[in-house]
C-alpha cells in the first residue's frame, strides 16, 4: 500500500519507521538498562508531567517528519505499520485531524500470509479440535516475535475494525485494491489532498528503497504489477483446522462485520465435523447480526 502511494510525486512512504510507537513509549527502557528501568520511567514521567507531553512529542515528530520530507523533496509522508493498532489513541492525541488509511483484509488471508512469509504456526501440536486450552498452549509456546504477529491479527484486527468510523479514516478493502488498484489509489490520493491526475500507472516496479531497509514486504521485489493471486491463496495455504483456529481466535461476529460471511461458509463446506460456526448459522446468527446493523457487506468508506 505505502509503495503504491509513492506513485505520486508529492508522497513518500518509508518502509515502517515505527516512529510513533517509539515516541509513545518514550521513557520506558529495557529492564537490563544499567540506570534502572523504574528509575528512568519515573524520572521521565515526573519531568514530562510538568509540561505538555503531547506538545513535546508532536514537536519531535514534526521535526523528524519535516527533515525526512525535506531530504526526499516531498510534501506528504505516509508512516505505516500494522502495529499502530497499539497506539491509535496516542495518534489521535498528537494529530487529531491527520487522515488515517485503514487497509482491511480477509483474516484467513492474513493468517496465510503470516504462515507462508514468516513461518508463524497456526495450530497447537495437539490433533484434538481447537479449544481454549489448546489456543493458550499455542500462544505460550511461541517465540515473542511470532506471538506478536499473531497478536496483530487477534488483538489488532478488532481495534482497527472499530477505528473505521473515525471521521478522518479512509478505509480500503484489500480485495478491492487488488481488483481495482488504479481506482483505489487515486481515491486515496485525492483524500490526501493531492491531484490524482499526477499519479503514475499503478506498479510495484519502483521498490529500490527496500534494498537498503530492514523492513517492508520483500515479495514486492519479485513483482512488477499488482495481481489478485494472493486474494484466494489462503484456500490452499491453510488447512481446515488452521482456519477453524483463526475463526476461534477472531470470532464469527467480527468476520461477518467485516464482510467475510462467504469465507466462513467456504470453511463450513470443508469442515469434517459440525462446529460452533455451523451452529451459529443454523441458529440465525447472520439474521441477528443484520438486525443489529453489523451484517452489511463491508465497503470502503468514501472520501469526502
Amino acid at each position: 500500500m505505502a509503495h503504491l502511494l509513492q506513485q505520486h510525486p508529492e508522497i513518500t512512504a518509508p518502509p515502517e519507521p515505527w516512529l510513533m510507537l517509539a515516541l509513545e513509549a518514550f521513557g520506558r527502557v529495557d529492564h537490563r538498562h544499567p540506570a534502572g528501568t523504574s528509575l528512568i520511567e519515573t524520572a521521565t514521567s515526573e519531568f514530562l508531567g510538568r509540561i505538555d507531553r503531547a506538545a513535546v512529542s508532536r514537536a519531535f515528530a514534526d521535526a523528524a517528519y519535516g527533515a525526512y520530507l525535506s531530504s526526499a523533496g516531498k510534501r506528504i509522508i505516509v508512516d505505516k505499520t500494522p502495529r499502530y493498532w497499539m497506539v491509535l489513541d496516542y495518534l489521535d492525541l498528537l494529530y487529531p485531524e491527520a487522515p488515517h488509511i485503514l487497509l482491511m483484509r480477509n483474516p484467513y488471508a492474513i493468517a496465510a500470509s503470516l504462515k507462508s512469509t514468516w513461518g508463524v504456526p497456526l495450530q497447537a501440536k495437539s490433533s484434538r479440535s481447537v479449544s481454549l486450552s489448546s489456543l493458550a498452549d499455542l500462544m505460550l509456546r511461541l517465540p515473542d516475535v511470532i506471538a506478536s504477529s499473531l497478536a496483530d491479527l487477534v488483538l489488532g484486527l478488532p481495534k482497527l475494525a472499530a477505528h473505521r468510523d473515525r471521521r478522518q479514516t479512509m478505509v480500503v478493502q484489500y480485495e478491492r485494491l487488488a481488483a481495482c488498484p488504479e481506482e483505489e489509489i487515486q481515491r486515496l490520493i485525492a483524500g490526501l489532498g493531492c491531484d490524482p491526475k499526477d499519479t503514475a500507472a499503478t506498479s510495484t516496479a519502483r521498490a529500490d528503497y527496500l534494498h537498503s531497509s530492514s523492513f517492508g514486504d520483500r515479495k514486492i521485489l519479485e513483482r512488477r504489477t499488482v495481481d489478485e493471486k494472493s486474494v484466494d491463496a489462503w484456500q490452499v495455504q491453510l488447512s481446515v483446522e488452521e482456519m477453524q483456529t483463526i475463526t476461534d481466535l477472531i470470532g464469527v461476529e467480527l468476520m461477518i462485520q467485516l464482510g467475510y460471511e462467504a469465507e466462513l461458509r467456504w470453511l463450513i463446506k470443508g469442515a469434517r465435523s459440525p462446529s460452533y460456526i455451523v451452529r451459529y448459522f443454523e441458529c440465525g446468527g447472520i439474521c441477528a447480526s443484520a438486525r443489529n446493523g453489523h451484517g452489511r457487506a463491508f465497503q470502503p468508506t468514501p472520501v469526502s
